[in-house]
């Protein structure tokens, strides 16, 4: 199998998490890996263009945080690379940490089962799911809710290519952005037992404090603005 080509994304003031992420590349064999210094949405003077503010408190009922916004923008120059590229490419946030598995699930991936456009590595909280394929240890799997987190996934660059293309307009925050199949129409699995996890090293998100529960009537009116969003400016599906 040749060398599976991966771009780590790390903040240029995340000197220690950068350095424990080299560490652990250093340990496989088999990633032909980069760096990529990612945008520090705290550093940013104002906002992109692309961030539609209205559009995203109206359909999460907060704001997205100049992290969050960083972070999606640093995704998006790792798909850029991955099309330049023209190969799949692992993209890894640098609080990521290998599991026994991690090498098996490549492995599949780019061999057995090929039938995908993004491979979630990673997930934060369990999700109900339909398999794809399983074998004795582990599944791939169609997820039916959104795992959350960005830390670990496999993109191809027809995917990348149709994300960047999709992302002129930021309305939600990158994870689920990459769940949302309405808008992009790419296949995407989860390989179970998930191969990568976080580190649990401190978050660059210093913005990002924990937002209260979206409840009531202010909650209900979030729901109608989804479910209008969803059916009035779904993108067109067109065959590969």
């Amino acid at each position: 199998m040749p060398p599976l080509f991966t771009i780590l994304i790390s903040l240029k003031r995340s000197e220690d998490r950068q350095q424990k992420a080299i560490e652990t590349l250093k340990t496989s064999h088999f990633l032909d890996w980069e760096m990529l210094e990612g945008i520090d949405g705290l550093q940013l003077q104002g906002t992109p263009p692309e961030y539609s503010e209205q559009k995203v408190v109206r359909l999460l009922g907060f704001a997205l945080t100049a992290s969050e916004i960083g972070c999606f923008l640093s995704h998006r120059l790792a798909w850029v690379r991955c099309v330049e590229k023209q190969c799949p490419t692992l993209i890894l946030e640098d609080d990521f940490s290998f599991k026994e598995n991690f090498h098996q699930a490549i492995s599949i991936l780019n061999t057995e089962y090929q039938d995908w456009d993004i491979a979630r590595l990673q997930g934060i909280v369990a999700t109900p799911d339909s398999t794809l394929l399983a074998g004795p240890d582990y599944r791939i799997v169609s997820n039916h809710e959104d795992p959350l987190g960005a830390t670990a996934y496999i993109i191809k660059p027809a995917a990348a290519k149709k994300l960047i293309q999709y992302s002129n307009e930021i309305f939600e925050p990158l994870d689920h952005f990459l769940e949302h199949q309405k808008i992009h129409h790419l296949k995407i699995v989860a390989f179970k037992p998930y191969p990568i996890e976080t580190n649990g090293v401190v978050t660059t998100m210093h913005d990002r404090t924990d937002r209260a529960p979206i409840t009531g009537l202010k909650k209900r009116l979030r729901s109608l603005n989804r479910a209008m969003d969803r059916l009035f400016n779904a993108k067109p599906w067109f065959p590969k």
